[in-house]
């Protein structure tokens, strides 16, 4: 059983695996050769009914200011477009995350602090023929779209009368729909993404880690499209690089706690964990 880390407790987490503990024994060692990696909805920033609501805990930046200065680089790997979550985020212009990235679009867009700017390649054109197609399918559902910047487009069901319910009626219709148009179906927390294939956040850390030569990573997620994040975390310890793997903890998913090194007690213990970490880095 993976521990949960108490919200009353400051102490460092003691991860259950022995890869675990070594990718954090690693981290602690070696802090300015390791890569800080995290999901952004649900790890940094609470869920919310509507996202365009959601902000980073209160605690998140000031934490992340702490503690990227001591570490290699710190990632925010989310599949919203980079400048939303640059926005929701609060990471523009801070002191101290001066090196962080945003990959948005689970990589296709980065955003960098240096210089404040998003690059991206040109959409794909299957998004806006979903996009046209998609009022009549939901029509009667009490689904609604949640628009991603022309890269994506996602449907929620968390406002319907019976949100999982919906949620499994739309899996079918959208994945042939997404098929039809050259995209893929990306499954979360009563929220169906469709979006092009090729790029996911495993590649996107892996790239990452890669480009910043990391000896060591964390990763912390807390959804199904952080799965191939803590896929690559596996794949490169078993290459030699420690890796931790952190669950932001949540009822509705239960595959990340089944995998994680170490469960946190939401966004509010996941900027527990980092703070405490730039802490004991000194």
């Amino acid at each position: 059983m993976v521990r949960l880390v108490d919200s009353t407790n400051e102490a460092l987490p003691n991860p259950v695996t022995p890869l675990g503990r070594a990718g954090l024994a690693a981290l602690l060692e070696r802090p300015g050769r390791a890569m800080i990696a995290l999901d952004f909805d649900g790890t940094l920033a609470p869920i919310v009914a509507d996202p365009e609501r959601a902000r980073a805990h209160p605690g998140a930046v000031p934490a992340l200011a702490a503690l990227a200065p001591k570490v290699a680089g710190v990632a925010v790997i989310t599949g919203r477009p980079a400048e939303v979550a640059v926005r929701h985020g609060g990471f523009s212009g801070v002191s101290g995350l001066e090196h962080l990235v945003v990959l948005g679009h689970y990589g296709a867009e980065r955003w960098d602090a240096v210089t404040d700017t998003v690059t991206a390649p040109p959409p794909h054109p299957g998004v806006a023929a979903v996009r046209a197609e998609l009022p009549a399918l939901l029509d009667g559902t009490n689904a609604w779209i949640e628009e991603k910047g022309g890269r994506a487009v996602a449907v929620h069901t968390r406002r319907a009368d019976d949100p999982q319910a919906t949620f499994e009626a739309l899996r079918e219709p959208l994945a042939d729909l997404a098929t039809r148009h050259g995209l893929i179906v990306e499954p979360g927390r009563l929220v169906l993404e469709l979006r092009p294939p090729g790029m996911d956040k495993g590649v996107a850390l892996t790239d990452h880690a890669r480009n910043i030569g990391a000896e060591s990573v964390l990763y912390a997620g807390d959804d199904l499209g952080d799965l191939p994040a803590y896929s690559a975390v596996d794949k490169l310890r078993s290459d030699g690089t420690p890796g931790l793997l952190v669950c932001s903890g949540s009822d509705e998913v239960t595959e990340l706690r089944e995998r994680a090194d170490v469960v946190v007690d939401g966004p509010a213990g996941v900027v527990r964990l980092l703070a405490e970490l730039a802490a004991r880095i000194g």
